[in-house]
């Protein structure tokens, strides 16, 4: 026999044995499967949109089999998913509310002021790191730089007047707008509550009313006005106690600048184009 075919033998037979020695190993150390997971995540929307706090919803499946998540901790999905994951895995689920992102800013091109023209990248970041802060002379307002738009992969933020809103029906609360938003304005509401503070201004009435028409001036006349103690004003700024608030609307309608607004004030479902902060 040739040394071509010695060699070939001999790498043929180290072959075989490789894989005879790999399919003992992988039935050896193989680990069955629990059919719970593949169940669990047919059962999830499989957007992968990390509102759950995991990178996809496999490996949120896994986590809820492991009790390391809540059967109840889909955003997307609410109630009807977690009331399915728990059928699975046989445990009662607590109830959820539904949230949504919420833009705490009314304050668009034609009801605010701005120190300059912005004529740069549509990026909030990179807006804050000209002059003051950003075109707008409201420090904690809106920039309208689009980076929650850009960040949301559910078409539901609009830009309109220069400023970002939420559609709250294509709204899953993934939380990626609120990561993305440079000022922290954007934060959390139940979706089902009508009464909602359109402002994040922390600063004094005087210094509100030459900067916005519809700041909150802290004048704590919706704080007197609610008979159920669920509007009050910390460090200058109205916030809503949603355990409280029965959405009876006197707020709403005592607000001098109407700083607070009912939910279809600033829901909106028409698709607009991304503008600049200013034109």
């Amino acid at each position: 026999m040739s040394m071509i075919g010695v060699s070939a033998a001999v790498l043929g037979g180290m072959g075989l044995a490789f894989g005879v020695v790999l399919g003992y190993a992988a039935k050896k150390f193989h680990v069955e499967q629990d059919p719970r997971l593949g169940a669990i995540t047919e059962a999830l929307p499989n957007a992968n949109c990390g509102g759950c706090g995991y990178p996809g919803c496999s490996n949120f499946a896994q986590a809820i089999l492991d009790g390391a998540a809540p059967p109840e901790g889909c955003p997307l999905g609410g109630m009807e998913v977690a009331a399915a994951i728990g059928t699975i895995l046989g445990v009662e689920v607590k109830k959820t509310v539904r949230k949504v992102a919420f833009i705490r800013c009314a304050g668009g091109q034609s009801k605010s002021t701005f120190l300059y023209d912005y004529s740069g990248m549509n990026n909030c970041t990179a807006a804050m790191q000209l002059v003051a802060g950003g075109a707008k002379e409201c420090a904690f307002g809106c920039l309208g730089g689009g980076s929650c738009f850009v960040a949301c992969e559910f078409g539901a933020i609009i830009m309109e007047d220069g400023i970002a809103k939420v559609d709250n029906e294509k709204c899953v609360a993934c939380g990626k707008c609120v990561s993305a938003c440079p000022k922290n304005l954007i934060k959390m509401v139940p979706h089902d509550s009508n009464v909602r503070v359109a402002c994040n201004s922390n600063d004094n009435g005087k210094t509100v009313r030459g900067c916005c028409k519809v700041g909150c001036i802290a004048c704590r006349m919706c704080q007197k006005t609610c008979e159920f103690a669920a509007i009050n004003v910390f460090d200058l700024l109205a916030e809503v106690d949603y355990e409280k608030c029965t959405d009876c609307g006197a707020c709403v309608a005592k607000c001098p600048p109407k700083s607070i607004i009912r939910r279809n004030n600033e829901e909106e479902t028409a698709e607009k184009p991304l503008e600049t902060v200013a034109s």
